[in-house]
């Protein structure tokens, strides 16, 4: 079989190798725009901030080593132009000759990736205004950094990537900033979480700005500003991390079904077209829990629909379940993750959306380096189904994540998931684990024995009949009236039994024990705050 892969990275690679491993006797040929093959598109902030040093390192495969170990016929800085699907056959331009050359094909995968987002703004083409998506992009960044003089840097996008590079430029001394059009950081969080990243990125020395459109870059020859909708911002290098788009204009005409330039495709990866498939950042494929198409551009996601294909291009037969939307990111200080609906979209799929957020030890406390995760668990009432997690904190959120897909690739309900014999060592994690641990207070919370505010329900404003009680472990509220929960052995001296008590400690725990000593002797209306002090500031 005559197998034509247009796109060399994650997916088109992963794709070929897997077709030759499956059958030596396959011709797979792989014709590639760049120069280079199979690199490592998720490791270039990292390269930016010399975490990793050599360049090297950032390309997995040379078209000679990938050949060699495959048996794929590797085509470099080889652009394809046209498919004609009915003649079955591609045209191909060199990039340097300008020579057009037509392939023929039994079956066509199209991973031709996408193209980071140009704004449609004047001073994109100054000195120092750089895209992060080839190993060329990170070279010449790294570089201009590297020079010293740039002292303060503009990240336009607050995406993974886009924070992901302030914390590299971060690292080499430069103060950087980040500008995005949306109402918070990180797509795919609650907002309450995206605040509280936000918050702490501030703290670390990286002002997140959300909510202002850049309208242009200037500088006389360099970057000297970037001005938004809102005011202007000194900077002296701008990276534009907005988004990223579909490399499948040369496709417009081939009677490929696209969304948005999107290519789309079913649970076996084909297009509408036959024989042809498609992977990637350029191709849909859809979410695992609503079934609807999604776009997830990802490694992750390449190389699992990829290896999908090519078995399926030899007679599998086999369905890709689906993506979650499942991501992890390293910033300053901190760690985040988070995988399958957030509560705002559970909500708007018809979803009976029940959540709770917990501060819980990330390890044994008392081991050295212990510190805490913030973890939003979002469920169905009516099925007890998981839905979503969203995680944060200095230690291995992916462990809290991955466990959370695994529950809900599976479809699993709390009480599934529930007593399950997770590893446990003081160094690694606490003796209930902190995904069971935050599970069980959700549990707690469905079946009303833990009555709360969540922090999104405070913010709104739904305790402001309450009367705030300090519940933390020592004074911490001023103004409120604090209560050693020890101490509690009946009435509270200066607490009605029926006045609105806001119950506040520092993570959530405190005040949970409180307010169920408080239940046995008499109080009837108590609420409290999911997360504490921890997550937010409370003023009595």
């Amino acid at each position: 079989m005559k197998v034509l892969v247009l796109g060399g990275v994650a997916a088109g690679t992963k794709i070929a190798a897997k077709l030759m491993r499956e059958d030596r006797g396959n011709e797979v040929i792989v014709l590639n725009k760049g120069k280079h093959i199979s690199y490592a598109g998720c490791g270039l902030p990292y390269y930016v901030g010399h975490v990793i040093e050599n360049r090297e390192q950032l390309i997995v495969n040379t078209p000679e080593k990938y050949s060699k170990l495959t048996g794929v016929t590797v085509m470099t800085e080889t652009e394809a132009v046209k498919v004609d699907p009915k003649a079955k056959t591609v045209a191909a331009v060199n990039v340097n000759t300008g020579e057009e050359k037509t392939y023929g094909y039994d079956k066509l995968v199209v991973a031709v990736g996408a193209s980071p987002v140009k704004p449609p703004i004047d001073g994109c083409d100054l000195k120092n205004v750089f895209f992060v998506r080839t190993p060329e992009d990170a070279i010449r960044l790294r570089d201009a950094i590297d020079t010293g003089d740039i002292k303060q840097a503009a990240v336009v996008g607050a995406g993974y990537i886009g924070l992901e590079i302030a914390e590299n430029l971060k690292l080499q001394g430069v103060r950087p900033f980040v500008l995005d059009m949306a109402p918070h950081a990180l797509p795919g969080f609650d907002a309450e979480m995206a605040e509280y990243v936000e918050g702490k990125l501030r703290e670390s020395g990286i002002q997140v700005i959300a909510g202002v459109t850049v309208t242009g870059i200037e500088g006389d020859g360099k970057v000297e500003k970037v001005t938004t909708d809102k005011q202007a911002y000194q900077a002296d290098l701008v990276v534009l991390s907005a988004g990223i788009r579909p490399n499948t204009a040369f496709l417009q005409e081939s009677g490929l079904e696209m969304f948005k330039g999107t290519i789309l495709t079913n649970e076996q990866g084909e297009t509408n077209l036959p024989d042809i498939y498609a992977a990637g950042d350029c191709a849909m494929v859809h979410h695992a829990m609503t079934k609807k198409p999604a776009w997830s551009p990802m490694g992750s996601t390449a190389n699992i629909a990829g290896r999908l294909i090519a078995q399926n291009m030899m007679g599998a037969g086999l369905r890709y379940r689906g993506a979650l939307g499942t991501a992890v990111c390293r910033l300053p200080g901190m760690n985040v993750g988070r995988t399958g609906l957030t509560e705002a979209q559970a909500l708007a799929e018809g979803f009976q959306t029940v959540s709770v957020v917990t501060v819980v030890d990330d390890k044994a406390h008392y081991f050295p380096g212990a510190g805490s995760f913030v973890i939003k668990m979002i469920a169905d009432k009516d099925s007890l189904k998981l839905l979503g997690v969203q995680v944060i904190g200095a230690g291995a959120v992916d462990k809290v994540v991955d466990i959370a897909v695994t529950g809900i690739m599976l479809g699993a309900a709390l009480t599934d998931l529930a007593d399950m014999d997770l590893a446990y060592a003081p160094p690694f994690s606490t003796a209930i684990h902190p995904f069971a641990h935050t599970l069980n207070i959700l549990m707690n919370k469905i079946d009303g024995k833990f009555e709360t505010f969540t922090p999104a329900e405070y913010a709104a404003g739904a305790a402001k009949e309450y009367r705030v009680v300090d519940a933390c472990l020592t004074p911490s509220i001023a103004g409120a009236p604090y209560v050693d929960l020890t101490t509690v052995e009946g009435m509270v001296e200066g607490l009605d039994p029926e006045e609105k008590l806001l119950l506040v400690c520092n993570g959530g725990k405190r005040a949970y024990l409180l307010q169920n000593r408080m239940k046995f002797y008499g109080y009837k209306n108590t609420k409290v705050l999911e997360g504490g002090i921890t997550f937010q500031e409370v003023n009595a």
